[in-house]
């Protein structure tokens, strides 16, 4: 039971993880005219890098965090 939600919880990350890339490739390309995004992406991201900037220590630890998350994600996803 505990495998299928883990399974579960891995596609849906790396399910959000490629639509996060796509919507960051298709506003440099097409900028913010993006009909269907319904935002920012890139801008987001930045404030989201800012937020954690302005934390401090606090913030350093939470990106080491992140950081770790999505490097075994994507190490896993490329292994398989």
């Amino acid at each position: 039971m505990l495998d299928k939600i883990m399974g579960i919880a891995d596609a849906s990350i790396n399910v959000g993880i490629k639509l996060i890339s796509l919507a960051i490739v298709l506003q440099i390309v097409f900028g913010h005219s993006v009909p269907f995004l319904g935002g920012n992406v890139i801008g987001t991201i930045i404030d989201i890098i800012s937020q954690l900037g302005a934390a401090g220590l606090v913030g350093l630890i939470a990106s080491v965090v992140i950081y770790r998350l999505l490097d075994d994600d994507i190490r896993k996803e490329l292994s398989e």
